[in-house]
């Protein structure tokens, strides 16, 4: 065989850099629908083995997700769940009807983190970089 005769890879740049750009853009849109799968509400229902059941709703979006618990004694908890570019939130209503909650704050230097319990005490941790 000829050296003229064997394998030759095309390194024409111009089709390297589409078929870069192809890649990167399917890679885009899978990583989206990806992110758009997860919004949406879910339910789950469990049935224990004496028949008695709990359900679950849980639904997310926009940074959000507000989780609800029902057990088999018709009491729920509710868990909810906020995000921003600075700062998270949640919030858990017990099935007694208490509420605990834990905000963070983040800044370019560190976050603050304050936890409020079901009496209304509360504690606060600071982070700093």
């Amino acid at each position: 065989m000829e050296a003229s005769q064997g394998n030759s890879f095309n390194l024409d740049p111009r089709k390297s850099t589409m078929n870069a750009s192809r890649t990167l853009v399917a890679i885009a849109a899978l990583v989206l629908a990806a992110g758009a799968a997860q919004a949406g509400t879910r339910h789950t229902t469990v049935t224990g083995p004496q028949g008695a059941s709990a359900s679950r709703t849980v639904q997310r979006g926009d940074g959000q997700v507000t989780d609800t618990t029902t057990g088999p004694n018709g009491n729920s908890r509710v868990r909810a769940v906020g995000r921003t570019a600075g700062e998270t939130t949640a919030s858990l209503t017990h099935a007694n009807g208490t509420t605990s909650s834990r905000v963070t704050n983040r800044t370019s230097t560190g976050s603050t983190t304050t936890l409020t319990g079901p009496q209304g005490a509360s504690g606060t941790v600071t982070v700093t970089h």
